[in-house]
């Protein structure tokens, strides 16, 4: 599609066989899982340790960068509900070859953060199964994941609603419990709770504005999957009001949850003492004397685990299903079953999902990690697609004389251009750290070796809008 064609919307877009069974209450809470997982209850002790307790003004801004380019996905998305979502749109407004880098950079991160979670999970699970082999539990999930992944997509969105929720009851049972402590008075261990913890160890900033630019590089990837709801659109019940509604109540609840659980855990627990050894949520079950405080938690993790996984397996299934229709994928992943599921490419990921794991196990660790830092760069890539699709849809639609009457985004065009310059900054910090400089190199190498594939083997895709 050349850039001079009409824009295409709901009613030129071609029939999605798939079948539309989420609603507002799976959007939503697919959403906001998606950025809360292990991240929150275990690594969020990194970016503390880089930032301080700046690290919530941290949380803050990166949460208003991605705000903005979830609005943006919100508005394409309304607009043109397709499964590939911000793949599809790409290759629309920047070409095919935008959206062919896009769509299989999606498909191998959410692929590598599914293995990493599977190899989490299998560890997690040996605090209750210490002789039990990790392999059993390895297949055991994946087993679980496909059997959800092939059954009508409305399986999948109860699934990862309850499985949310189980986080969400966690932070919030946390939060209200620290305020308690906070409230009477009483610290964790011998240590005198107060808000002075924020100033008292080194100032609310002691690594200075380094520190803050290294604890951006961490925070920003904690809310990496949050694109994932453009994906569910090509198959909500009603994406003109579940995309809308899911964008706009998530990513308060995001920042509520990150900027207060971890305001509250600071207060109690001076930043110094959280090393990253445990989660810092432990000792604040400990202190209100709930029993089985560490067992309690790692429940919570394996659903996190499971619940992530179950999501990256949706989110990639979908994505190749889309890419297959546009023909940048084999064709046989646009075989859908009678529930209207593309099983032969969620089969395929469940297996890559397989031989990742046992890789990960044999391979040595610096290799892994080498390949997992393209997760890293996929994360800022995806967003920067959206932001520069989202801009080059509005320009047509000024050419074309349309109205931006569908959730349009706010402060149209500066907070847009804001947040795009505020991605490109992230991308120019992984060069600046060492811990990151690899997911840039790396993330550049695939850039090219798809740019090879595509010149070399690629047909031409297929119209799939307008």
């Amino acid at each position: 599609m050349s850039p001079s064609s009409p824009l295409p919307d709901a009613a030129t877009a071609p029939p999605s066989r798939l079948r539309r069974g989420l609603t507002v209450r799976h959007i939503q809470f697919m959403a906001l899982g998606s950025a809360i997982g292990t991240g929150l209850f275990y690594g969020s002790s990194a970016a503390i340790q880089a930032a301080g307790p700046a690290v919530l003004l941290v949380y803050i801004v990166a949460g208003a960068a991605v705000f903005m380019v979830m609005r943006a996905m919100g508005e394409m998305a309304v607009r043109i509900p397709v499964p590939g979502a911000f793949s599809e749109y790409a290759t629309e407004f920047l070409g095919p070859f935008a959206g062919y880098v896009t769509g299989w950079t999606y498909v191998f991160e959410m692929l590598v953060v599914a293995i990493a979670d599977v190899t989490a999970l299998t560890l997690y699970m040996g605090l209750w199964f210490p002789d039990t082999p990790r392999w059993i539990w390895a297949a055991a999930v994946l087993l679980i994941i496909a059997a959800v992944n092939l059954r009508h997509v409305k399986v999948f969105g109860e699934l990862e609603f309850w499985f949310t929720l189980v986080k969400v009851a966690a932070i919030v049972a946390m939060i209200v419990g620290g305020v308690a402590l906070l409230a009477i008075g009483s610290g964790v261990g011998s240590t005198a709770p107060g808000l002075s913890h924020l100033v008292d160890h080194g100032g609310f900033a002691p690594n200075g504005p380094m520190g803050l630019l290294a604890a951006l590089t961490l925070v920003v990837f904690a809310f990496g999957g949050v694109e994932t709801i453009g994906i569910t659109a090509g198959e909500a019940e009603d994406p003109d009001r579940a995309v809308p509604k899911a964008v706009n109540t998530v990513p308060v609840r995001i920042l509520l949850f990150y900027v207060l659980a971890l305001g509250v855990i600071m207060s109690l627990v001076p930043w110094t003492q959280i090393d990253g050894e445990a989660s810092p949520f432990v000792p604040i079950f400990e202190a209100l004397g709930v029993p089985y405080a560490p067992h309690i938690l790692n429940a919570v993790v394996v659903t996190a685990a499971i619940s992530s996984i179950n999501a990256d397996t949706f989110g990639s299934g979908r994505m190749l299903y889309a890419l297959a229709e546009s023909g940048q994928a084999p064709r046989v992943f646009t075989s859908v079953s009678r529930a209207g599921v593309p099983w032969a490419s969620v089969l395929v990921m469940i297996a890559a999902l397989a031989v990742g794991v046992v890789l990960n196990a044999v391979v040595p660790e610096n290799a892994f990690e080498i390949i997992a830092s393209l997760a890293t760069f996929a994360t800022v890539w995806v967003w920067l697609m959206i932001l520069l699709s989202h801009l080059a849809m509005r320009r047509r639609m000024v050419r074309d004389g349309v109205r931006a009457d569908r959730f349009p985004v706010p402060l149209w065009p500066v907070a847009s251009w804001a947040a795009l310059a505020f991605i490109i900054a992230v991308i120019a910090l992984l060069a600046v750290f060492p811990e990151t400089r690899i997911a840039l190199v790396v993330g550049l190498v695939w850039l090219v070796l798809l740019g090879a594939v595509y010149a070399v083997t690629l047909r031409k895709p297929r119209q799939r809008l307008g």
